[in-house]
């Protein structure tokens, strides 16, 4: 796996002059919840509505950034704590938030015992009917730590409106659990290879941003989901803080490793409906 630098890469005068060299980095979390098919492992994919005000109509895996409410899921986060170099509490606010928006974006629930909940509850949660945490306490389950590993860590751009600095998790589809399109940020959502997801993107079909694409190859480079979840242990999560280039030729995205992305431009999105 390659090494990328923390450091924080220098910030350009436009985008000082912008006004976007302040912007706070918020803590979020992304789940790759992962199954074995007869073509390979798949990813469960949404592709965000066009109205969207972050990364609209791209293809992303479950997640969003940490809520205040996530620190208070009962869960014990020794070893995400210990993995990404946080306190436990931050590490709680981590799991918590990554199981959180797997329930609200797919319906399926990361605890222990199993527990399987309708959409209806999904959207409680949600809408803020009830809150994560209370939902669990209800069901006397909490959130299984040893369920969500840590696969990697991505810091936005300097010079982006809103900056995330998103822990990625891999996780399997647990026994008898389905998962379903139940978000309404998301217009689609899928099974697909990791594999099948990359050669969509190549032919234009799907449009995904370098933390998904990246995460995708790494995926596609195993054969089942039982090796994916053996290579998490050894995975490298220093922060990668892509650059963002933007000159005659585009936008692009560079990485440290010399790697540089083009910004796919999703189509001009339709009016909001009333």
């Amino acid at each position: 796996m390659t090494q990328f630098g923390s450091a924080e890469p220098a910030v350009p005068a436009s985008v000082v002059s912008a006004g976007l060299a302040d912007v706070p980095v918020r803590d979020a979390a992304t789940v790759v919840l992962l199954r074995d098919s007869a073509h390979g492992v798949q990813t469960w994919l949404l592709t965000r509505v066009a109205q969207m005000a972050f990364a609209p109509q791209m293809t992303v895996f479950p997640g969003g950034r940490v809520d205040p409410s996530d620190s208070s899921v009962a869960l014990v986060a020794t070893e995400v704590a210990a993995r990404f170099h946080c306190t436990e509490l931050e590490a709680r606010s981590l799991v918590g938030a990554a199981a959180r928006e797997t329930f609200e974006e797919a319906g399926v629930l990361l605890t222990s015992p199993p527990l399987h909940l309708g959409a209806d509850r999904s959207e409680d949660v949600e809408t803020g009917r009830i809150s994560f945490g209370d939902l669990l306490r209800e069901h006397f389950v909490a959130v299984d730590e040893s369920l969500l590993r840590p696969w990697s860590r991505w810091v936005t751009p300097v010079g982006e409106s809103r900056r995330y600095d998103t822990r990625f998790f891999v996780a399997a589809m647990p026994i008898g659990a389905h998962a379903e399109d139940l978000t309404t940020e998301s217009s689609t959502a899928s099974w697909v290879t990791a594999r099948d997801a990359i050669a969509q993107f190549e032919a234009g079909e799907r449009l995904l941003l370098p933390p998904t694409l990246v995460t995708l190859h790494s995926i596609a480079a195993y054969d089942t989901v039982e090796q994916v979840l053996n290579a998490a242990a050894g995975r490298d999560l220093s922060p990668v803080r892509p650059e963002i280039i933007a000159d005659a030729d585009g936008v692009r995205v560079s990485l440290s490793d010399g790697t540089v992305f083009r910004v796919p431009t999703p189509p001009a999105a339709p009016p909001a409906s009333v």
